[in-house]
């Protein structure tokens, strides 16, 4: 009593406090009082309020990590999918209740404010979801380190789906969610594009001058990163780009206003839009602009704040790791050469030795489109001193291979930087980088014995593996409360601090009431998602039904398009007989397609196509729905994740590097349906077989029937089912036609025919896919194969991936 007691005062306290801070913020931010607020006001006041704690913790422990002088971390990403910040910061700070408390008493819902909150403009899928992950993390074990990426103005794009077709609009986040970024304009730096290079000897020592470029002003914005419970609090510098003049005011005075503005907004173009469509020139330049602008912005702060501490830059290895998240900021190589060399008249052989021993990479697809290769021309043109640095090293490079490869020009040149007159970022980064890793077991295999495997014959300790994992706390402490409410009663807190801990619910496995409570709990969460897709979609779900959910980047290696056509096979079945004794299942999607990928969008199109048909159709929709949710971001998932049954993983195996959603999905209790593909490997690990719907080829299995000579009209001449559901693509039954998707699949139009092999998993698919049925309608079996996906999940935390970044790669250590 006397502990409720003191807790309870202790509430009061805080609430008291609470309302004082935010009735101040009110007045100095909107000069009202705070009962006089508007609601979007009392969400400002409250960010901001917010946003003041973390900055005070923040100091408190820049000071501890500055005073022991402590090696930081400088994570390089072009993405930060980070979501919402309010809900995730209450949360980690300890405050979400007193919040909740002061803010009754003004008779507002702290979750009507969570509700205002857009989700941040910063990303787009697991890349930058796993980097905001990362950050998470690196903040909760109290590792010292900065993120860094540019300030998107809208983002990736706003989707609505009208009459079938993604139509993408600007996603103006900044309008709400700004009050999280501090600007500091008095700390912008320049960058340099195009122009002239001037090199001359003086003293003995090369020197150079870039001159005639046009310079952009890159603008740093603060976004603070709480961990959880852990007094540290890390930041993401986001940049925004400028020009140094705002106006020619000499066009002005004549009349051509459009000219007078002109040199602004091409600079300021560069931080409008996350990834702009690149296929065209215009594009490709606007993108390796923006590349560089955050890779050189980011590069000339950390150089300045190492040498705030530190007498030289000699001591960088030793006090800075710098990581590059995939090929995007693969500049940071050429760009801190560049500043060793030009700015502080370092050697080349001292400048590369601290470029080796400072900078890592991880690869995170095998993908031949995110492998980013510049045309030659446009990298020399728009960056010409970095031009030169990547064909000195470049040459350099080539002669060491001559001499590993002697006469073998096949090999010299796939492994070279400059070839084939293109720029080969993921080459730069292996030609240079102490560390490179993969993001899953097998995706790491697949870099060493097949991508990557010329470069590891030569430095095999350079390769290693780290498997990714997810900010656990956000995808099941904040997202679902009532499950981390049970977990708490049944294995008590120590899954909070270490997601290990949650293998102590193994010990209720086959328990009747534990199984009964994870049911209503699942039903509950369902019924939810099921509000929400009457709101959004106007169509009406079952909650008893099977929840079937594939979340994720629209990309044909994805094979949505195989669950498309599973579902057309189950209505053609239906149909036939309906008096089809099968448990009713209702199939989600969710997925954005890049602006400019056809084929995604076609996709995209006959998911809207079938759920019409089959939610129309009074003989198959009390067995069947299918919903797309348009507009997919973190805050939409984490209504989705808790309501699963079954997770989506079916990419072709050996493409899918890892995955995090299955991971999300898994922890939630979710059962994976999916390929040995990817980070499937080790929940297969981890599951075992009878906790896990595993079909399809293996990768081993995949690579051999390329070799063979894989045909898929084979399969589609062979297989009744698979032949049906292939000409309902072009029959008109649809609604409309899909030729473009069928001459995908059978011909050649479109690249290789059936380049992620559909056809040939399609029938061990649809086989699986009957058994996920039959298992379900055992609800004893199926929720003990949920138990054991939660109990099992723990590997997956982004705690255990970044200590093993910290220990293998980064060698940092947490500041207590």
């Amino acid at each position: 009593m006397k502990k409720e007691k003191r807790e309870m005062e202790m509430m009061t306290m805080q609430k008291e406090k609470i309302l004082s801070l935010l009735s101040e913020k009110c007045m100095q931010s909107f000069g009202c009082d705070l009962d006089e607020a508007t609601k979007q006001q009392t969400y400002r006041a409250v960010c901001l309020v917010v946003r003041d704690l973390l900055v005070q913790t923040r100091n408190d422990f820049c000071s501890r990590y500055e005073k022991q002088q402590a090696k930081q971390v400088y994570y390089m990403s072009m993405e930060f999918l980070v979501g919402t910040s309010l809900h995730n910061n209450l949360y980690n700070l300890g405050l979400e209740d007193s919040f909740r408390a002061a803010l009754a008493d003004l008779n507002v819902d702290l979750d009507d404010l969570y509700e205002i909150e857009p989700d941040a403009g910063l990303g787009n899928g697991g890349l930058g979801r796993l980097a905001s992950c990362y950050m998470d993390a690196m903040s909760s074990l109290h590792i010292p380190a900065t993120g860094f990426s540019l300030r998107y103005e809208f983002g990736i794009f706003k989707q609505k789906i009208i009459d079938g077709w993604q139509m993408e609009f600007p996603d103006n986040w900044l309008d709400m969610g700004d009050v999280w970024l501090i600007p500091r304009k008095e700390d912008a730096v320049e960058v340099k594009f195009g122009g002239q290079v001037h090199e001359w000897m003086q003293d003995g020592k090369l020197k150079v001058e870039q001159y005639d470029y046009t310079p952009v002003l890159a603008v740093p914005y603060d976004m603070f990163i709480s961990g959880y419970d852990s007094g540290a609090v890390n930041k993401l510098v986001l940049w925004s780009a400028k020009s140094p003049s705002n106006m020619d005011m000499n066009a002005f005075s004549r009349g051509d206003y459009v000219k007078a503005i002109e040199q602004n907004a091409m600079a300021e173009a560069i931080s409008k839009v996350l990834y702009p469509a690149d296929d065209h020139v215009e594009g490709k330049i606007l993108r390796l602009k923006q590349q560089y602008l955050f890779v050189s912005a980011s590069l000339q702060s950390i150089v300045k704040n190492h040498l705030k501490h530190f007498d030289s830059l000699d001591s960088l290895p030793q006090k800075a790791a710098i990581h590059i998240n995939d090929t995007h900021p693969a500049l940071c190589v050429p760009e801190l050469l560049r500043i060793l060399l030009d700015d502080y008249g370092y050697d080349w052989d001292r400048a590369w030795d601290i470029c080796q021993n400072t900078l890592a990479y991880t690869n995170h697809t095998v993908m031949s489109e995110a492998l980013e290769r510049w045309p030659e021309y446009l990298f020399r043109e728009q960056l010409p001193r970095i031009y030169q640095l990547v064909a000195e090293i470049n040459r350099r490079l080539v002669n060491q291979l001559n001499t590993v490869y002697p006469g073998d020009l096949a090999k010299i040149e796939y492994m070279a930087v400059i070839a084939n007159n293109e720029v080969r970022m993921a080459n730069l980064c292996l030609a240079c980088c102490h560390k490179v890793n993969g993001v899953s077991k097998l995706h790491s295999d697949i870099l060493k014995d097949s991508i990557f495997h010329d470069y590891y014959h030569i430095a095999p300790d350079k390769f290693t593996n780290v498997t990714n994992g997810i900010a656990y706390r956000r995808w099941l402490c904040q997202s679902n409360p009532k499950l981390t409410e049970k977990l708490r009663e049944w294995i008590g807190d120590g899954f909070l601090h270490d997601a290990n801990a949650l293998e102590k619910l193994m010990k209720y496995y086959d328990k009747a009431n534990v199984l009964q409570e994870l049911q209503k709990i699942k039903r509950y969460n369902k019924e939810v998602l099921c509000n929400y897709i009457a709101r959004s979609n106007g169509i009406n779900v079952d909650p008893n039904s099977i929840f079937d959910v594939q979340i994720k980047r629209l990309h044909e290696y994805k094979r949505q398009l195989l669950n498309v056509l599973h579902i057309m096979h189950l209505y053609c079945v239906i149909k036939e007989n309906p008096n089809l004794d099968i448990p009713p299942r209702t199939f989600i999607f969710a997925a954005k397609a890049s602006a400019g990928y056809f084929m995604a969008k076609q996709v995209i199109r006959l998911i809207d196509a079938v759920s019409k048909l089959v939610n129309s159709d009074p003989a198959v929709r009390e067995k069947v729905k299918v919903v797309f949710l348009e507009d997919y971001k973190v805050s939409l998932a984490e209504i989705i994740i808790p309501a699963a049954d079954i997770s989506e993983q079916i990419s072709i195996a050996g493409k899918e590097a890892s995955g995090t959603g299955n991971m999300k999905l898994m922890i939630n209790g979710a059962v994976t349906l999916g390929t040995l593909d990817g980070a499937n490997v080790e929940i297969h690990e981890q599951v075992g077989d009878d906790n896990i719907f595993l079909f399809g080829l293996t990768a081993p299995e995949v690579e051999e029937l390329w070799k063979k000579g894989y045909n898929p009209v084979e399969y589609y001449n062979g297989n009744l089912e698979l032949r049906r559901v292939i000409d309902m693509l072009t029959s008109g039954v649809l609604g409309s036609r899909f030729d473009e998707i069928a001459k995908s699949l059978l011909t050649n139009s479109y690249g290789a025919a059936d380049a992620y092999m559909t056809l040939a998993d399609f029938d061990s698919y649809v086989r699986k896919q009957e058994g996920v049925g039959r298992t379900y309608l055992d609800k004893r079996k199926f929720f003990n194969m949920s138990l054991v996906n939660i109990a099992k999940a723990g590997l997956f935390s982004a705690d255990r991936a970044v200590t093993e970044y910290a220990d293998d790669i980064w060698q940092v250590k947490g500041i207590k």
